[in-house]
């Protein structure tokens, strides 16, 4: 018998065997949800910052090599132990009993990520949604929601940034304003001294409108995560909102899922491309850039950036989640699964170098328009979604368009990475409940009370001290 019938043999047994339960439809489906999976958030607001830190382009070094020696090894098992049991990662291990509680604990984890993570979501739902407006609502201080140190004009009249490190002739004050330590008049100067009467030097730590905005305005953020306030009712809607599109994109299967990304895997890259075109031009990204990839070769001997670099792959790859191993479940069983690893693995790592030109580019510009330091301006996590590029884009016109591009990146970044997420829960139930899946409306009824449950468990991030559990 040819190898060829051989494996058509196999692929019928394993059809015949697994009768009830869905496989792939598309050539590139599986693929392409891998890929949507592992890529997500974390490559455009965790990576580049991650490398800034550590050494600019030395950072690279760990990190591929991590990726080589850990990232492609690890994706290939999860995929190996998916496509070869036909399960998902709570009853996949039951090839070895003892280690069962992989399986549960992955589920664990995963229930965890998806309550915070489609609340992030849902702030990039929001944003989107209030994007559509000739005038960005974070353009300009409010004083209805800014802070004293907001700073809305940052021409060389009316900012200057100052360190003011000097306390003996320098005084800084609450209000982001540094103050020669002598009075108009001769007297030692103190904060609560009428302004007027002080010399003012600059702005030792301005705020921009957006982060006020994302602040007082979007979470209505509390003092602390002990003190929990109120409901934002705006961040609970969102949340639903975001929590209803990832029932809609799951709750038919694969056989729509595995369509979706097409669109929801792809256009993220175009957008990434525009973005970046437009960010290279702008004035001071040059700048940016350097400051994102310049070496410093001494930091290879910092424990610390090895441990960034593998913490980032396996946060990057999205593995140990369970994800890979759901996806690879609905796998026929002669796929190649090492090629998809290989291509999984590499795609995803050189996304996350990509995103780092693109991103520092705008804070390179942020830095020019500014007068502050690349250092002063750069954050990750929330605050470069919902601070630093928001703020980056009121200051190219036509500003509206910019940010509906970037916000609709993030929320398809997002989606990709959810729709795998929620499907882990559903594998994992389907399977240790196989009569669920072959009667329609019982498969309906639990993918549902899944998304219901941890609708219901994530509506603490709605409330003001929610950010502080996000992180």
């Amino acid at each position: 018998m040819s190898s060829e019938n051989l494996k058509n043999q196999n692929d019928e047994e394993y059809e015949n065997k697994n009768k009830k339960r869905e496989t792939w439809t598309g050539k590139f489906d599986f693929v392409l949800s891998a890929l949507g999976y592992a890529v997500g958030l974390g490559n455009v607001w965790r990576f580049p910052y991650l490398c800034y830190r550590n050494g600019g382009g030395v950072f690279f070094i760990p990190y591929f090599i991590f990726m080589f020696l850990v990232g492609i090894p690890l994706v290939f098992l999860e995929l190996g132990v998916g496509q070869f049991t036909s399960n998902g990662p709570l009853t996949s291990w039951k090839m070895i009993p003892i280690f069962r509680g992989i399986g549960l604990s992955m589920n664990i984890v995963n229930f965890y990520a998806n309550l915070y993570y489609n609340m992030i979501i849902g702030y990039s739902l929001y944003y989107l949604v209030i994007s559509f407006r000739s005038n960005l609502p974070w353009k300009d201080c409010n004083p209805l929601w800014s802070s004293p140190n907001c700073v809305d004009d940052y021409s060389q009249l009316n900012f200057r940034y100052e360190t003011c490190d000097d306390f003996n002739r320098t005084l800084r004050c609450d209000n982001g304003k540094c103050f020669n330590i002598s009075t108009l008049t001769g007297q030692k100067a103190n904060c609560s001294t009428n302004q007027s009467d002080l010399d003012l030097i600059g702005w030792w730590n301005p705020t921009f409108p957006s982060q006020d905005y994302w602040n007082n305005q979007i979470l209505k953020k509390s003092n602390g995560i002990e003190e929990s306030g109120i409901i934002v009712w705006q961040i609970l809607v969102s949340l639903l909102a975001a929590w209803i599109i990832a029932w809609c994109t799951v709750v038919k299967g694969i056989g729509v899922s595995g369509k979706i990304v097409y669109f929801t895997a792809l256009f993220p890259y175009v957008v990434l491309l525009i973005l970046g075109i437009r960010g290279w031009i702008l004035p001071g990204a040059s700048l940016g850039i350097e400051f994102y990839i310049k070496p410093d070769f001494s930091k290879l001997s910092d424990i610390n950036v090895w441990t960034d670099a593998a913490s980032q792959i396996f946060f990057s790859l999205s593995i140990a989640y369970g994800g890979l191993t759901s996806l690879a479940s609905y796998n026929k069983f002669q796929n190649n699964i090492m090629r998809d690893a290989i291509v999984v693995s590499i795609s995803n790592c050189l996304t996350s170098v990509f995103a780092g030109f693109i991103i520092f580019s705008y804070m390179g510009y942020l830095s020019h328009v500014t007068g502050q330091p690349v250092n002063q301006v750069v954050q990750q996590g929330q605050g470069l979604a919902f601070i630093v590029y928001p703020y980056a884009v009121t200051t190219i016109p036509p500003a509206p368009l910019w940010a509906i591009l970037f916000f609709f990146m993030m929320l398809l970044l997002g989606l990709d990475t959810m729709m795998t997420s929620v499907e882990i829960t559903i594998t994992s139930i389907l399977d240790f409940f196989p009569t669920l899946r072959s009667r329609g409306l019982y498969k309906i009824s639990a993918i549902t009370i899944i998304c219901l449950v941890q609708f219901i468990a994530s509506i603490n991030f709605s409330l003001q001290s929610g950010t502080y559990w996000i992180g």
